[in-house]
């Protein structure tokens, strides 16, 4: 017997944000919210920098243009924050 369940549709819907929070809506009506830390561009952009975003990846990504910012929603549903940046140590001679 086979079980029927709706299909996963993954692409963005729609974004939003609250003053510590990223809300992304997706076409099959999951939202997934995730902290605003999590994304250090995003923290300390400014709300009309924040309201720049645009669908990328063929839906699967958020993208701003201004802060060189991408985020897919598979690693918003993995729970995955942006990767730190190392710090190269300067070799002093």
């Amino acid at each position: 017997m086979g079980i029927l369940a709706p299909n996963a549709d993954e692409r963005v819907k729609t974004v939003e944000f609250t003053e510590d929070s990223l809300s992304v809506e997706l076409m099959d009506g999951r939202i997934i919210t995730v902290p605003l830390a999590w994304y250090p561009r995003l923290l300390h952009a400014t709300p009309e920098q924040l309201s720049q975003w645009q669908i990328s990846g063929g839906g699967y990504g958020i993208h701003w243009e201004e802060l060189d910012e991408d985020i897919s929603t598979e690693g918003l549903l993995r729970g995955s924050p942006a990767p730190r940046q190392r710090r190269d140590s300067i070799a002093t001679s």
